[in-house]
């Protein structure tokens, strides 16, 4: 006997026909099927990656970005970013190191920590007193194929041609005084940050205009995947990245001790 992974795309009085993920169709005479069950899509390869590592892979957006290992865990330290993202313990695992806690403590002044929701590590924090550091809705990590990205922004008129510059690594993108973007490139990944747009000219898609002319640099790279993040409760600009073929890979949020988040 053998297995057989696919689609099946008929069913007849005597035979099925299965289509595997790559080769021809293959026909089964049904007095030859011993058994059969569902199963699920199998991920894309991007969305196979662990969220710690497409997390990692995101710092290159942070090129002063100082790091320091704990255990699993990753102490993110920017002296010129403000970003959350760039001041905080990353804690998507279990540290592997008996202190963890009390080290994070000692080395921020504002400790913040991003943790998976519902995660060992999300109720580690919590069991200290840890709330959510502010009212934003969880940050969603989303990731789409570069290819099918350019072919929906390229689908669409041009409004306006950006103009890029690279600046110690990332990729500024601007459309004279009106819009602008960051993106930066590491292991066939181009991410995007920073998409602005002045509010006298927005709705004209500039920012799109920005988003490709960054894409476009990134495809140069070598990049065939794309990621951004966004506010779990931000619907437009949801609605905008799901229609250019962007899903969610991983949700996160971030933890503060009580008297920092009242603080803030």
């Amino acid at each position: 006997m053998t297995d057989l992974l696919g689609v099946c795309t008929a069913w007849g009085r005597d035979s099925c026909v299965v289509q595997p993920e790559t080769g021809d169709p293959v026909e089964i005479a049904l007095a030859d099927i011993v058994s059969g069950k569902p199963v699920p899509p199998r991920a894309s390869v991007r969305h196979r990656v662990a969220p710690a590592e497409a997390q990692r892979r995101a710092l290159a957006l942070w090129p002063d970005l100082h790091t320091e290992p704990l255990g699993d865990w990753l102490l993110r330290r920017s002296p010129t970013a403000t970003a959350r993202r760039a001041n905080s313990v990353l804690a998507f695992e279990p540290s592997g190191v008996p202190d963890d806690y009390e080290r994070v403590v000692a080395f921020y002044d504002r400790p913040v920590a991003a943790v998976l929701p519902d995660s060992a590590e999300d109720r580690l924090f919590r069991g200290h007193g840890w709330v959510l550091e502010s009212h934003d809705a969880d940050t969603l990590f989303q990731l789409a194929g570069v290819s099918r990205v350019r072919r929906a922004l390229t689908a669409g008129p041009t409004v306006a041609e950006a103009v890029v510059r690279v600046e110690d690594g990332l990729a500024v993108a601007t459309v004279d005084d009106a819009a602008s973007g960051i993106a930066a490139y590491d292991r066939d990944w181009v991410g995007f940050r920073s998409i602005e747009v002045a509010p006298e000219h927005r709705r004209r898609g500039l920012g799109l205009a920005v988003m490709a002319a960054l894409l476009e640099w990134g495809a140069e790279q070598g990049a065939t995947t794309a990621y951004l993040q966004v506010l779990a409760d931000n619907t437009p600009a949801l609605g905008l990245y799901d229609r250019l073929g962007f899903s969610t890979h991983h949700a996160y949020r971030y933890l503060t001790p009580r008297a920092a988040a009242a603080q803030r």
